[in-house]
Protein backbone atom coordinates (compact mmCIF):
# COMPACT_ATOMS: atom_id res chain seq x y z
CA UNK A 1 0.00 0.00 0.00
CA UNK A 2 1.50 3.42 -1.28
CA UNK A 3 0.21 6.47 0.51
CA UNK A 4 -0.13 9.93 -1.33
CA UNK A 5 1.32 11.99 1.33
CA UNK A 6 1.22 15.32 -0.36
CA UNK A 7 -2.35 14.62 -1.54
CA UNK A 8 -3.02 13.43 2.13
CA UNK A 9 -1.36 17.10 3.69
CA UNK A 10 -3.06 19.33 1.10
CA UNK A 11 -6.54 17.41 2.03
CA UNK A 12 -5.97 18.06 5.84
CA UNK A 13 -5.00 21.68 5.51
CA UNK A 14 -8.23 22.34 2.84
CA UNK A 15 -10.04 20.63 5.53
CA UNK A 16 -9.11 22.83 8.43
CA UNK A 17 -9.27 25.95 6.28
CA UNK A 18 -12.57 25.41 5.33
CA UNK A 19 -13.81 23.99 8.94
CA UNK A 20 -12.41 27.75 10.42
CA UNK A 21 -13.83 30.03 7.01
CA UNK A 22 -17.51 27.98 8.54
CA UNK A 23 -16.85 28.69 12.55
CA UNK A 24 -15.79 32.09 11.57
CA UNK A 25 -19.13 33.22 9.46
CA UNK A 26 -21.33 31.36 11.95
CA UNK A 27 -19.87 33.26 14.82
CA UNK A 28 -20.27 36.49 12.28
CA UNK A 29 -23.60 35.75 12.49
CA UNK A 30 -24.06 35.14 16.10
CA UNK A 31 -22.27 38.57 16.37
CA UNK A 32 -24.61 40.49 14.34
CA UNK A 33 -27.92 39.15 16.19
CA UNK A 34 -26.50 39.85 19.67
CA UNK A 35 -25.69 43.79 18.43
CA UNK A 36 -28.78 43.73 17.23
CA UNK A 37 -30.43 42.41 20.34
CA UNK A 38 -27.99 45.10 22.58
CA UNK A 39 -29.69 47.85 20.10
CA UNK A 40 -33.20 46.60 20.31
CA UNK A 41 -32.85 46.50 24.48
CA UNK A 42 -31.01 50.07 24.38
CA UNK A 43 -34.20 51.75 21.67
CA UNK A 44 -36.40 50.06 24.08
CA UNK A 45 -35.89 52.48 27.23
CA UNK A 46 -36.45 55.44 24.27
CA UNK A 47 -40.01 54.20 23.46
CA UNK A 48 -38.62 52.90 20.03
CA UNK A 49 -38.91 48.94 19.21
CA UNK A 50 -36.98 48.91 15.99
CA UNK A 51 -33.56 47.21 15.62
CA UNK A 52 -31.30 47.74 12.75
CA UNK A 53 -32.50 44.95 9.28
CA UNK A 54 -29.10 45.26 8.33
CA UNK A 55 -28.09 43.77 11.13
CA UNK A 56 -30.70 40.65 11.18
CA UNK A 57 -30.00 40.38 7.26
CA UNK A 58 -26.17 39.99 7.47
CA UNK A 59 -27.00 37.23 10.18
CA UNK A 60 -29.20 35.54 7.60
CA UNK A 61 -26.66 35.61 5.10
CA UNK A 62 -23.93 34.09 7.72
CA UNK A 63 -26.38 31.40 8.17
CA UNK A 64 -26.82 30.83 4.57
CA UNK A 65 -23.52 30.46 3.62
CA UNK A 66 -22.80 28.03 6.58
CA UNK A 67 -25.86 26.15 5.85
CA UNK A 68 -24.97 26.01 2.06
CA UNK A 69 -21.47 24.51 3.06
CA UNK A 70 -22.84 21.72 5.28
CA UNK A 71 -24.94 20.66 2.74
CA UNK A 72 -22.36 20.77 -0.23
CA UNK A 73 -20.09 18.80 2.15
CA UNK A 74 -22.93 16.09 2.38
CA UNK A 75 -23.31 16.62 -1.26
CA UNK A 76 -19.88 15.50 -1.92
CA UNK A 77 -19.70 12.64 0.79
CA UNK A 78 -22.95 11.34 -0.73
CA UNK A 79 -22.58 11.39 -4.26
CA UNK A 80 -21.54 8.19 -6.56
Amino acid sequence: MHIKWTALAQTACASFGITVAVVAVFALGILALSRREAVLSAREGEGRSTGKPALLAGAYACFALCASAVVYGLVLIAAP
